[in-house]
């Protein structure tokens, strides 16, 4: 890592309410050079089916994360210390042209991904992934999915549409940018237009964990499933806020009631020590319909701090 390190605001001289908001008060900074960790957001959303707002997702996360600090007791590691992390701001996007969007979003992920530098989205809806996905897979070949989601995102097509955000993972098996067999899925639940909805993720080859199943499963029992199906593939975790229940998460725009609380989410995550975690992403978070106190993005935020220390541990 080039010298000097890349690192946040003390908030010991520099109170956290003060100072440009960028995520965790990292620099801004687009030259890659001694960089570890580029965060970013991709504003889009409308590859959206009922609520749409997550357009304003990175911002809201960029806001809520001020409060986090750098060290994690659980890991017993410093995040800030062990990786030089950096705010590369926001790609560009075509509001309303959701193929167009991911051009710009696969030319501007290449520079960061040619680096062999880590990226962590901030979304925007899911569709957003499937660009991320194409430009992982030209350096790492196909992946292992993890993903915490309330859907499966598996459908073939949404009125007549077969690029949004209900579709992501489907395409992606397709274009072989993931490896099905290697992939786990967890927290699907809620009500579904057929019996064959979840099935079709099945069909794929993706391994399905339901949220009632999910919930018999300790955080240790559930991570070594993970460790289990992914191996040593590299493994892109995707995490939609919609997993959690509304109670902690209303801010997001296809929620689904019975979900996890924000300790079980965090466990689950933290139980994924050991992971080939190359890439990752936080999406569908919708500020309009947050609460007062924004613990949507704020569940965001800190969700993004838990798999930032997983990538400092395997370092």
């Amino acid at each position: 890592m080039a010298e000097p390190p890349y690192r946040p605001l003390d908030a010991q001289v520099i109170p956290r309410f003060a100072g440009i908001r960028t995520f965790m008060r990292a620099p801004h900074v687009t030259d890659l050079r001694g960089v570890d960790v580029a965060v970013y957001g991709i504003p889009f959303d409308t590859a959206t089916t009922y609520r749409t707002g997550p357009r304003f997702g990175p911002e809201a996360i960029r806001s809520a994360s001020a409060l986090l600090r750098p060290y994690h007791p659980v890991h017993d590691v410093d995040v800030v210390e062990k990786l030089s992390i950096v705010d590369y701001g926001d790609l560009p996007v075509s509001p309303g042209d959701t193929q167009r969007t991911y051009r710009q979003i696969e030319e501007a992920l290449a520079p960061i991904v040619d680096a062999g530098i880590f990226p962590a989205a901030m979304g925007g809806d899911h569709s957003i992934t499937l660009a991320e996905l194409r430009v992982l897979a030209t350096k790492h070949g196909p992946l292992a999915l993890v993903q915490l989601d309330a859907h499966a995102d598996t459908w073939d097509e949404y009125f007549g549409q077969r690029y949004f955000h209900g579709t992501t993972f489907k395409r992606a098996a397709e274009e072989g940018l993931l490896t099905p067999k290697a992939s786990l899925q967890a927290g699907m639940r809620g009500s579904v237009y057929a019996a064959g909805d979840l099935e079709g993720a099945r069909e794929l080859g993706f391994t399905v964990v339901t949220a009632e199943e999910l919930r018999t499963l300790t955080a240790e029992q559930y991570g070594e499933r993970v460790r289990e199906r992914v191996g040593d593939t590299p493994v892109f975790l995707s995490f939609d806020v919609d997993f959690l229940d509304p109670a902690f998460a209303p801010g997001t725009g296809t929620p689904e009631i019975a979900g996890f609380s924000t300790a079980e989410a965090v466990a689950f995550i933290r139980a994924l020590r050991g992971i080939n975690l190359v890439a990752c992403d936080v999406v569908e978070v919708s500020p309009s319909y947050d609460g007062p106190g924004q613990q949507t993005a704020l569940a965001a935020a800190n969700v993004m701090w838990e798999l930032l220390a997983l990538h400092a541990l395997a370092r």
